[in-house]
């Protein structure tokens, strides 16, 4: 993988974090002590993120994450943790400007299951939208379980929304949108990056959220983009989605930092926190807390990630 380090070669540990309530903390034990890996890449969910963070932060090994927004995995301020991704308070923050200032969309509605990412994004929408002082969003809880929402649909008809925000799995997601195209209601629908996890929904239903869909997200760059997804689709046969694209850019941007730091662990959570890594999803760079930092722009889904809206 990218030419290796001083004679030798980079490779890849992939463990999966499959299993009962511990298995990944494990397994994180067992790349760290069995396997001897520099540092841990992860694209695990907000859960499961804590556990490898409280593995590697005892270990003191860098934890690289790409797909986990839960804005808490930050705040214990621990060097090891940075996240490719804004987390929760980051996107809550973009989501509240976008919906309740500069299209100022009121009532909304806020559509969530009970799965632990998705209270963690409903917690930090809820929390950035009193602190704007926006009027209160209608509240709405479904369960992953359902096929049909014409419940849910009616109490929006009644709610005469302007807007609704899914904090819900992506496979929920998929099919609220398609029952909503159903009825023909054409309300603004509006994410979290979340949503875009291509390993939980089919090609199909993936498909049914291009343009009827805004997510939240850094500005990715088309000229990098269009050369991953040839190269992708070569090797693969489909189009990269959204984890694969920020994994790509988080491994080639730890394989950057190990090239100037070397393999020491210490040296290359240094090499991380001063780094200014140019990827397909755009400048990656952290804040003394490990978030990524930067500008943030709504857009819609496109070939089942974010549309490119690049200067």
């Amino acid at each position: 993988i990218k030419g290796g380090f001083k004679g030798r070669s980079f490779e890849l540990v992939v463990r999966s974090m499959e299993g009962p309530w511990g298995f990944g903390a494990k397994e994180a034990v067992k790349m760290i002590f069995d396997d001897e890996v520099c540092a841990i890449m992860g694209s695990t969910d907000g859960r499961n993120a804590h556990l490898v963070e409280q593995v590697t932060t005892k270990s003191r090994t860098v934890f690289l994450s790409v797909w986990a927004g839960d804005p808490t995995l930050s705040q214990a301020f621990i060097p090891w943790f940075l996240s490719c991704v804004p987390n929760n308070n980051q996107q809550a923050s973009a989501l509240v400007d976008e919906i309740c200032q500069k299209q100022n969309l009121h009532p909304i509605g806020l559509i969530s299951d009970q799965e632990y990412d998705s209270q963690s994004a409903l917690k930090s929408f809820v929390k950035k939208i009193k602190m704007e002082e926006s009027p209160a969003p209608l509240q709405f809880s479904v369960n992953n379980a359902d096929l049909n929402f014409t419940d849910l649909l009616n109490q929006l008809i009644k709610a005469d929304l302007k807007a609704v925000v899914l904090f819900v799995k992506p496979g929920t997601a998929a099919k609220i949108i398609q029952q909503l195209q159903s009825k023909k209601m054409n309300l603004p629908v509006f994410s979290t990056l979340s949503v875009l996890n291509e390993n939980e929904v089919t090609n199909l239903e993936m498909k049914s959220m291009e343009n009827r869909i805004h997510v939240i997200s850094s500005m990715w760059l088309k000229s990098k983009r269009v050369s991953f997804n040839d190269e992708f689709q070569r090797k693969y046969g489909h189009l990269p989605g959204a984890v694969a694209t920020i994994a790509y850019d988080g491994m080639n941007m730890l394989i950057e930092a190990i090239k100037k730091a070397g393999v020491e662990r210490e040296n290359i959570q240094e090499s991380l926190t001063e780094i200014q890594f140019e990827g397909v999803t755009g400048l990656i760079q952290f804040d003394k807390k490990g978030n990524r930092s930067g500008s943030l722009i709504v857009t819609p889904v496109k070939d089942g990630t974010p549309a490119i809206h690049e200067k």
